[in-house]
């Protein structure tokens, strides 16, 4: 069985990952911590995700738990994730990260880390949908061409941190790769005003926060007297905390570098 530890393990995510992890074969669910100041920090993890006294407490900060498991599976924010890919690294712990919100310079360092000293899986989504998604909306961007304009919306709940989505800007570098040019050149963000006529080559990526949203998102392809939409919607959390169990089973033997879901669905091709 590979032994699994949850960061941010109270938290909604870090609940349902649990409850995934133990419904995955080949999973024990060993561990998980909150911020030393958590007030989670103690309580037994069976009962904090809804799955029964376990007799395991939550630990406070990753060095408390560390030595009980093998992979980290990590949703929490991109400043603890990139302090606990550090010590991962230190410890040749594997990592499965669906945090979104890390910046280009946090990609750069987590790969050459990963390459140096563990293997990791990586995703915006770990959606097994999502990362279909993704693949089928570039296979729809090079067939349509420059002939279509290309707007991406997603929507979240208001707690939400960070936007656009990490999931919307991968859709944006897919879409953008399909009709061969570079989100960071084309991408728009708001539009406010007397902005003038859009033009043919940018790609909208607009933003909801409202309510209880899980994520929404939909790409429109728009031509002349048509348009195309592909779209997802979460119903709950569990279809992400699946996709970081099933990741989680892939990764450990895996050689150190950095992975996507892509590579543990075998999409990588596709």
């Amino acid at each position: 069985m590979i032994k699994v530890i949850v960061a941010g393990a109270a938290g909604r995510m870090g609940r349902r990952i649990c409850a995934m992890v133990q419904q995955q074969p080949g999973l024990e669910l060993v561990a998980g911590f909150e911020r030393p100041d958590s007030p989670d920090v103690g309580r037994d993890l069976g009962e904090t995700a809804g799955l029964g006294h376990l007799g395991i407490p939550i630990g406070g900060g990753p060095e408390s738990v560390l030595e009980a498991g093998e992979v980290i599976i990590d949703f929490t924010f991109h400043e603890a994730t990139m302090q606990l890919a550090r010590l991962a690294a230190g410890h040749g712990k594997a990592m499965v990260i669906g945090t979104t919100g890390l910046s280009a310079d946090n990609l750069v360092d987590l790969r050459e880390l990963a390459a140096a000293s563990f293997p990791c899986v990586q995703a915006p989504n770990m959606a097994v949908g999502v990362n279909v998604l993704f693949k089928v909306a570039r296979k729809m961007a090079a067939v349509l061409g420059d002939g279509y304009d290309i707007e991406i919306v997603e929507a979240h709940h208001r707690l939400k941190k960070d936007a656009p989505s990490g999931t919307a800007l991968k859709l944006g570098e897919m879409v953008a790769e399909g009709v061969g040019r570079q989100l960071d050149q084309v991408g728009v963000y708001a539009r406010h005003g007397i902005i003038g006529e859009r033009t043919d080559q940018e790609i909208g990526i607009q933003t909801i926060r409202a309510g209880d949203i899980v994520g929404e998102h939909t790409v429109y392809f728009a031509g002349a007297g048509e348009r195309l939409e592909l779209t997802h919607r979460a119903h709950n959390r569990d279809n992400f905390a699946r996709g970081a169990a099933l990741a989680a089973a892939w990764v450990v033997d895996k050689p150190k570098g950095l992975y996507t879901m892509f590579d543990v669905l075998g999409l990588e091709d596709f």
